[in-house]
């Protein structure tokens, strides 16, 4: 008798050992709610990581440029001119950078001197995701 009720047990737990179509859906059902609550939040933050990343950008270029103007005394005509020797720097000390990096959005740094935000200094600008000068989603060495 008891070796009947042993693999009557054993007989059941082979038949048990897939998984349902209720237990299926309901897998599905959860992964399909944590998504939809986990990627918009992730997506937001890359946008706002990129963000970050220009400011840090613009930090750096910004440190290269005060390092010029400290050594010759004026700042430069043109980015390119803390990576090569400008004609008129006498003390120069560059490289200030290793290479004038791309925003996060794959555009080049607008650096204009004279500024028209910063006057006596210069303005340095990220022109965002949209690609285009003068919008909202621009990241400057100013304050709006």
């Amino acid at each position: 008798m008891k070796i009947e009720i042993k693999k009557i047990a054993v007989q059941k737990t082979k038949l048990r050992r897939a998984f349902t179509l209720v237990e299926m859906l309901l897998v599905v059902t959860i992964i399909g709610i944590l998504a939809a609550l986990v990627i918009p939040k992730i997506v937001g933050r890359s946008e706002q990581a990129r963000a970050t990343a220009a400011h840090a950008d613009l930090s750096s270029i910004k440190t290269a440029l005060d390092a010029f103007e400290v050594d010759n005394g004026f700042y430069p005509k043109g980015i390119q001119d803390l990576i090569q020797v400008p004609g008129n720097a006498r003390n120069w000390h560059g490289p200030y950078l290793e290479k004038i990096p791309q925003d996060p959005w794959g555009n080049n740094y607008i650096y204009s001197f004279p500024g028209k935000h910063n006057a006596g200094s210069y303005d340095l600008l990220s022109i965002g995701p949209d690609g285009k000068e003068g919008t909202d989603d621009d990241v400057g060495n100013w304050t709006k």
